[in-house]
């Protein structure tokens, strides 16, 4: 009878199963990743690099694939310049309205031809792409954008500043690397090989 029961009580622990789940839960993969560009070669470098090792994660044509976000930060122009007028003092300059137009569309005209070069390379190999245009002190403007974007990824470019250089005219790659709120890549130039 204790063999009756034991049989018994494997009988009903093999015939019970786990219930079955009839839908996976939908979990958002999509990786965002932001490359910051100016004019320099250096930072059409960095893009590149990004498009050539995250092609498959950034392709168009997966269904939930990432996101590739390129970023130009514009400087404000200043609206007067101060010159020395002498031991002391200083003179003051304002620039017209008209002046201050034309900087801002020719600003505006040399983002979007950036831009444009940025999406050309970007359709070449079917990369999603978002492109923005800020204005202001890069660094910040860069590191703002990736806290409010969700950034998964930030690239930037090295332009190999000297130390005595980096101390005084700030690093845009050494700041965001150290107040960026995601991980960042920092891209250098390949060697010039004479």
């Amino acid at each position: 009878m204790a063999e009756d029961q034991a049989t018994a009580a494997m009988e009903t622990t093999t015939v019970e199963k786990q219930p079955e789940m009839t839908e996976t839960p939908s979990v958002t993969t999509t990786k965002r990743i932001m490359v910051a560009i100016d004019e320099s070669d250096s930072s059409f470098y960095v893009l590149q690099w990004v498009i050539d090792h995250f092609s498959s994660l950034l392709a168009t044509t997966l269904a939930e694939g990432g996101l590739l976000t390129v970023i130009h930060v514009q400087s404000p122009f200043q609206h007067f310049t101060a010159f020395p007028a002498g031991p002391g003092s200083a003179t003051a300059v304002y620039a017209s309205s008209s002046m201050i137009e034309a900087v801002k569309k020719s600003q505006q005209k040399a983002s979007a031809a950036l831009l444009s070069r940025a999406l050309q390379m970007c359709r070449a190999k079917q990369i999603r792409t978002e492109t923005l245009v800020l204005e202001g002190d890069a660094k910040d403007m860069i590191c703002q954008a990736v806290e409010q974007m969700h950034v998964d990824l930030l690239a930037v470019g090295s332009r190999g500043l000297g130390k005595i250089k980096r101390a005084f005219l700030g690093s845009v790659s050494d700041y965001c690397a150290h107040h960026a709120k995601c991980p960042i890549l920092i891209v250098k130039p390949p060697k010039e090989t004479h």
